[in-house]
């Protein structure tokens, strides 16, 4: 046969090329052993001799994906397209879905991890090229639950041993402020409730910032404490007209989602707001609280860095440091009445003696609020009297000589009672 080849069993070279229901074949001409048959695929090398091969012998028997995965694999592509990647990242994307799919955990998990695996491998590449995308994003793309991605990409990142950097909190606030429809005006957003982005944006860096340096967002979800910063911010921008909405209807305008814990870190950035207040001598009189102390944001941003020194010099200062402090204020040749005036209108009213209340300390809120400790139940030991007592605790009982006496002959009477054999 013209192409070299040997039979298989015989290696005679005698091969001719028979048609059996119009599939070709190759069959020896000495012993009829079919060399090739149900031909699908060939080799490069295979057609330019003009010679066909098996499936079970070309490439393609080794390279078999199924259709859960190939399925996976364009849903990879195009997520990277509609986020704009570049051609790198879908690279690396589809990199990792196909590791990730070798791993018989994930090639058996049900559908819904394996659609979800797709945004993993594509957030997991924009976080190893400091790409801002958040979890939220791909969730929303996705249509996917929030709690079965963040196990599902923990679980591949432990698979396959990665090391993904967190996101840059700058770049996770740009690209999470980017997303509020409050930009432009709008048949469902008034045009009192529409803001300049680049004003926004950097007020909001700044209180997340103070965020970040009162500890409110260590070991926290960022995304809660961005959308607090962000609310606050808008509301200072224009306070006049703005401190009448709530947060639930600023992320609906918004079109943003409102996380559970937001509420919560809003009252505490307000908290942290009013001590720096405390700490300015133009708002000292204003008496301030959590909803007029918007308006002067702005000027709290300003002096911040020296704002949270003071509070936590202040805080840290011993009581003997303010005794001492309020001496030099009274000074020796000033009257008692003059220090007063000295101290301000604060201590004016108190009685004498007596120290103005101590600012609050700023402190991280687990030391504020810390989380209640269940406290184990003692047992309950039912004692009624009746149990036994062995010989080794009873001495314990004892206090007498005549009940050790008595003790000693029950004790010898019993052996004795023991020891005599019962009659016939």
């Amino acid at each position: 046969m013209p192409g070299g080849g040997r039979c298989p069993d015989c290696g005679s070279t005698e091969l001719v090329e028979d048609s059996h229901y119009s599939q070709n074949q190759l069959v020896c001409s000495d012993c009829g052993c079919v060399v090739t048959e149900g031909v699908l695929t060939t080799t490069f090398t295979d057609e330019g001799n003009l010679r066909e091969v098996t499936y079970s012998r070309s490439t393609g028997e080794n390279e078999q994906v199924s259709r859960s995965q190939q399925r996976g694999l364009c849903r990879v592509r195009d997520l990277c397209r509609v986020l704009q990647l570049p051609p790198t990242f879908e690279d690396t994307a589809v990199a990792y879905y196909q590791q990730a799919y070798q791993h018989s955990g994930i090639r058996a998990a049900r559908l819904q991890k394996k659609e979800v695996l797709v945004g993993c491998c594509v957030l997991i590449t924009c976080r190893q090229h400091n790409w801002p995308l958040t979890m939220g994003t791909i969730c929303t793309l996705l249509y996917a639950d929030l709690d079965v991605f963040s196990g599902t990409y923990l679980q591949m990142v432990k698979l396959l041993g990665l090391d993904v950097p967190s996101l840059c909190l700058v770049d996770l606030v740009k690209t999470y402020c980017s997303s509020f429809k409050l930009f432009e005006a709008s048949p469902s957003v008034p045009a009192k409730y529409v803001e300049d982005k680049e004003k926004m944006l950097s007020r909001t860096l700044q209180l997340v910032e103070l965020a970040d340096e009162t500890w409110l967002v260590t070991g926290r979800h960022p995304l809660p404490v961005i959308t607090a910063a962000t609310f606050l911010a808008w509301q200072s921008l224009r306070p006049s007209d703005r401190l009448t909405c709530s947060l639930a209807r600023f992320c609906k305008l918004a079109s943003v989602d409102l996380p559970y814990p937001a509420s919560s870190r809003l009252q505490e950035l307000l908290a942290v707001l009013l001590r720096l207040a405390e700490q300015l001598a133009w708002l000292q009189v204003l008496k301030l609280d959590k909803r007029s102390v918007v308006a002067h944001i702005g000027d709290l941003l300003q002096h911040r860095h020296m704002l949270v020194r003071k509070a936590f010099r202040d805080g840290t200062a011993e009581p003997d440091a303010l005794d001492a402090r309020e001496k030099e204020l009274q000074g020796p040749g000033q009257g008692q009445g003059w220090g007063k005036e000295d101290r301000g209108d604060v201590s004016v009213d108190l009685p004498a003696g007596k120290r103005p209340a101590s600012p609050t300390l700023l402190l991280p809120p687990c030391m504020l609020k810390p989380p209640k400790r269940i406290c184990p139940t003692p047992p309950v030991s039912t004692v009624t009297g009746d149990e036994n007592i062995s010989d080794s605790e009873i001495e314990q009982y004892l206090r007498t000589p005549q009940e050790v006496r008595d003790f000693q002959r029950a004790q010898a009477a019993r052996q004795a009672a023991t020891s005599v054999p019962n009659p016939p």
